[in-house]
């Protein structure tokens, strides 16, 4: 029954047994919708189609040729320069306009065609092939940022290369600025120069947001401040075609912001001064018979705050030699050793970086160390005597000489500075050298207390720390694989070198910085810390004045030395430039501002042509403060192989002192002096 049942009904179903999965139905109603959901897709098919046709086969070339004709290029817009100011807000340097030949190497032509343009661009330029060559090579990584291949390009090449722009593809003229240098040849070391940031600086500044090309300080204020002057670069777009031809003006993105104004402690009058000082200082010493004088240093210090009033150093040049079309034979003696040595070394900043034995302008410093560690009373006399002499343990003796071969008479600490005696300073440094083992080095530890050895900390650089030997030094540097033959007593500290160190000669080595720095302290009784920069600020104009955005004002720190023994040194310089006994008497007696200061003559090993090796020559120095009952200013003068400290330098420091008080001296007497 069942089964002929399901055969003549074949309508019905068995119950639906929930293990078996019931089959898809698909009802009329699915199939419409899956036809009208065909009939769209094929026409939107259709419609693309014909839209792609209608672009890449109707109007295929004239999208093209739009699409060469709106390309954009991004163009650096150069920040001008913060000019630079003297401590009365004279302009020392400041920008002119000028132009500079871009090129993107992307845009030159490839193989036998951008060869030809490189040889075309050597000479409309006159630059070397290769050096456009290593450029592009260089900026191979950095493909969207132009190059530059020269600045300050002369109006007929600039004429030249915007009429014939066709042959020369991803070349463009744009404004650039260029430094002045309106002091001339004044303060050239210390103001310093700019240039092409180098492969090696980009690596260390990249992170800081330099760029490849860029123009950076590469020396002096122009270096260290560089962050607050350079300004920050803009971005001009140019519409240019697939060729790198330009199709239309700049459009502005973003203005460039230029950079802050910096002023320095600098007087330009003063460093003025300066500089004329040292060149009296050489003519004179010649005058004197000392013709191997030809350089020098000077330096002028505000000792109550450390500000640099002047920084002068000769020989030198002039800034502008690195200004847009550099000369490679005006730069020589800046960057190449022979011509440097030359031309005595023009970029080498003496006051910082030249060192020299500070002779008995040092004897300040044995002064203080020998009271502060009670081996003589202020008032306590020593024989000055023509000759030192001290017997070793064979009984030999060692002689040590007086500058002055006269002198034979009992002397205190102020009279022995007045007339600068040697053999007075020769027994402190006898006895300092006696002192025990508990006492470790007094005078080195005062030395260097006063900043002696060590970097003065001034905002430019880079600065000489000079050299304070001690006995540890001497066994560092005389080992047996330096010194194979007589390392063993060479490396030993014996009596001979207390001696000499108290009066300023054998190993040590100071920058007249260092010795400005240690005479503002005798002034004040203050370490300060010399700076050139005293703000940076936003440039006023007529309606506006200017706005300090950041005041510098470096630490200072107390010698630590007792002012009655401070006051007893300060009494000696009084004496040394104005008792009869003084050896600057005769320099700074009759000048009405009392100035407190000290000779000193050193010697020094300096080869020159047709004198033996090991030739020494006498380094003419003179360091002083005036007002002597309320210092102001310090001058600390170097005349190089210049003689006597009282013939060359001290005359030269008063020049400086003249122009500081606006006072002349009267006529010098006859000098005798160390």
């Amino acid at each position: 029954m069942a089964s002929t049942g399901l055969r003549g009904h074949p309508d019905r179903f068995l119950p639906p047994d929930p293990r078996v999965e019931e089959p898809y139905r698909f009802t009329p109603q699915r199939g419409l919708r899956v036809a009208v959901l065909g009939v769209l897709a094929l026409g939107i098919f259709a419609v693309l189609f014909l839209r792609l046709w209608a672009l890449q086969v109707l109007a295929g070339t004239r999208y093209l040729h739009q699409a060469q004709n709106n390309q954009l290029r991004s163009v650096p817009l150069e920040a001008p320069r913060g000019p630079i100011l003297d401590r009365n807000g004279r302009i020392l340097v400041t920008n002119v306009a000028g132009t500079k030949a871009l090129l993107w190497p992307n845009d030159m032509p490839k193989q036998r065609g951008r060869d030809t343009e490189v040889r075309r661009l050597a000479a409309i330029l006159r630059i070397p092939r290769g050096e456009i060559l290593a450029k592009i090579k260089e900026h191979a990584q950095d493909p969207l940022t132009p190059i530059t291949l020269q600045v300050a390009v002369h109006k007929e090449q600039v004429d030249y290369i915007l009429e014939h722009g066709d042959e020369f593809r991803g070349v463009k003229i744009v404004q650039t600025y260029l430094r002045r240098y309106k002091s001339e040849a004044l303060a050239s070391q210390l103001l310093g120069y700019d240039g092409r940031i180098s492969p090696v600086q980009l690596k260390d500044l990249r992170k800081q947001g330099y760029k490849p090309d860029d123009v950076i300080g590469q020396a002096g204020v122009e270096a260290t401040y560089d962050q607050s002057i350079r300004g920050k670069t803009g971005i001009q777009v140019l519409s240019v075609d697939s060729l790198g031809r330009p199709r239309g003006g700049f459009i502005k993105r973003q203005d460039a912001q230029p950079g802050y104004a910096l002023r320095l402690t600098i007087d330009i009058s003063l460093q003025r001064a300066a500089e004329r000082a040292i060149r009296y200082g050489i003519e004179l010493a010649r005058k004197d018979g000392h013709w191997a004088a030809n350089g020098g240093a000077i330096v002028a210090l505000d000792p109550r705050d450390g500000s640099v009033l002047a920084l002068a150093s000769n020989p030198t040049y002039r800034p502008g030699v690195w200004v847009g079309r550099v000369d490679p034979k005006a730069v020589a003696p800046l960057i190449d050793l022979e011509a440097a040595k030359k031309a005595n070394y023009p970029g080498l900043d003496r006051a910082i970086q030249g060192t020299y034995p500070a002779g008995s302008t040092f004897k300040p410093v044995t002064a203080l160390a020998a009271m502060e560690t009670k081996l003589v009373t202020p008032y306590q006399t020593l024989q000055c005597t023509p000759l030192y002499v001290v017997h070793g343990a064979t009984g030999a003796g060692q002689t040590f000489k007086n500058w002055d071969p006269y002198r034979n008479q009992p002397m205190t600490m102020t009279e022995a500075l007045a007339a600068s005696c040697d053999t007075y300073f020769y027994q402190l440094g006898y006895q300092i050298y006696g002192l025990p083992s508990s006492y470790g080095h007094p005078l080195q530890n005062w030395a260097g207390r006063f900043g002696f050895g060590q970097r003065t900390g001034i905002d430019i650089g880079p600065e000489n720390p000079g050299l304070l030997p001690t006995p540890a030094w001497r066994q560092q540097t005389f080992t047996k694989k330096t010194d194979p033959l007589h390392w063993q007593e060479d490396s030993l500290w014996k009596p001979g070198d207390s001696i000499q160190l108290a009066i300023g000669q054998k190993d040590l080595l100071v920058t007249p910085m260092q010795l400005a720095r240690f005479y503002a302290l005798i002034a004040t009784g203050k370490l300060v810390t010399p700076h050139v920069a005293e703000d940076i600020e936003v440039p006023g104009n007529g309606h506006v004045g200017a706005k300090v955005l950041r005041r510098f004002t470096p630490p200072a720190r107390s010698s630590g030395v007792d002012p009655n023994i401070l006051s007893v040194v300060r009494q000696g310089l009084l004496d040394a430039t104005h008792s009869t006994e003084g050896t600057a008497t005769a320099v700074f007696g009759t000048f009405k501002v009392p100035i407190a200061g000290k000779t000193g003559t050193a010697e020094k090993i300096v080869p020159l042509p047709g004198y033996p090796a090991g030739h020494s020559e006498d380094q003419s120095l003179f360091c002083g403060y005036g007002p002597a009952n309320a210092p102001e200013i310090v001058v600390c003068s170097l005349i190089e192989n210049g003689g006597h400290g009282g013939t060359a330098a001290a005359p030269a420091a008063l020049k400086v002192f003249e122009q500081y008080f606006h006072q002349r001296a009267g006529q010098l007497g006859s000098v005798y002096s160390d």
